[in-house]
């Protein structure tokens, strides 16, 4: 028998953008499959992690490196084999290139050059975590990643509540954290904006140990420090008020002073354990996840405008 020609039309040359899983492999689209099937070669984060969703999904083409590292570099290569009419495919190792990971610089190049840019849509774990979050929908803001340094992040935070007080409307703030750091930044968050704050930790989306601990970011912060280790992607999702409805939540929302904490701490430990100040200091640092000197220092300063507070001006006489 004769075999028919394929009236399958021809993928059109340019750079194609495709999304991959973020967890569960069944989060690959059908379009994505049949562009990676049939663009010249694959341009990935990590040739190795792609290479397993290749072999999944008996996927033959070639691949390329081209991560943060050699990005600039491999950019030359690609571009001029797009401008030659190419057909090149650009993945990252989970999700949609050029959101927290390599991608963008090449993407806005190949624009640049004239070169057609074409979105593949499919899994994304800021918006995969959002509409599951029960937090504001309507208006957010994805921020990528926090500062890994606790006073730059610390500082981000405090602008952006700044930002969420001149804003009419609720809105959504999206990051992803590292796991190793989400108590810290747990602790930062519950400082600045008070206990009260709604927040969501997503984590491991789609996998097998997906996770969604919805409440306030003291209860989040508790119950991620009570954990002997924390692993997997995490995406942490706030509720960032307008002034308003900020006003309208309980006493409770205030930050609660250190001073306070620690009495709570000694308190809790009971007349018979006699805990000193220090010890208490020291126990709540590792529940905040900060250092005992940062906290001792907050004290000294909540210390010291209290005096200035308690100080009234002396009447004539």
């Amino acid at each position: 028998m004769q075999k028919t020609a394929s009236t399958e039309p021809s993928l059109a040359p340019g750079l194609y953008l495709v999304a991959t899983p973020i967890g569960n492999l069944g989060d690959i689209t059908l379009r994505a499959l049949d562009v990676l099937k049939r663009v010249d070669r694959i341009a990935c984060e990590d040739t190795r992690q792609t290479q397993k969703l290749l072999n999944h999904f008996q996927i033959a083409t070639p691949t390329i490196s081209c991560h943060q590292h050699n990005e600039h570099q491999r950019a030359a290569e690609l571009l001029d084999a797009l401008k030659a009419g190419g057909r090149i495919a650009l993945v990252s190792d989970a999700g949609m290139p050029g959101i927290s990971d390599p991608g963008a610089w090449l993407a806005a190049e190949a624009i640049a050059a004239g070169v057609p840019v074409i979105p593949i849509p499919g899994a994304n774990a800021a918006l995969s975590a959002l509409v599951a979050s029960g937090l504001p929908t309507a208006e957010f803001l994805f921020l990528g990643f926090l500062p890994e340094k606790a006073g730059a992040r610390r500082s981000r935070l405090e602008d952006l509540a700044a930002e969420a007080g001149k804003s009419a409307t609720p809105r959504t703030l999206i990051f992803y954290e590292a796991p190793h750091r989400i108590v810290e930044t747990l602790a930062d968050l519950e400082a600045v904006w008070g206990p009260a704050l709604r927040v969501t930790v997503a984590r491991e989306l789609t996998k097998i140990h997906e996770e969604f601990l919805r409440g306030t970011v003291a209860y989040a912060r508790r119950q991620m420090a009570a954990r002997d280790r924390i692993r997997g992607e995490i995406t942490l999702l706030v509720e960032a008020l307008p002034p308003t409805q900020a006003g309208a939540q309980s006493a409770d929302s205030a930050p609660q002073k250190i001073a306070d904490r620690v009495a709570r701490i000694q308190a809790e430990a009971g007349p018979d354990a006699r805990m000193d100040e220090k010890e208490a200091l020291k126990r709540l640092a590792r529940e905040l996840g900060q250092s005992k000197s940062e906290l001792y220092r907050e004290l000294q300063r909540e210390r010291a405008r209290l005096n200035t507070g308690s100080r009234s001006p002396r009447k004539a006489v």
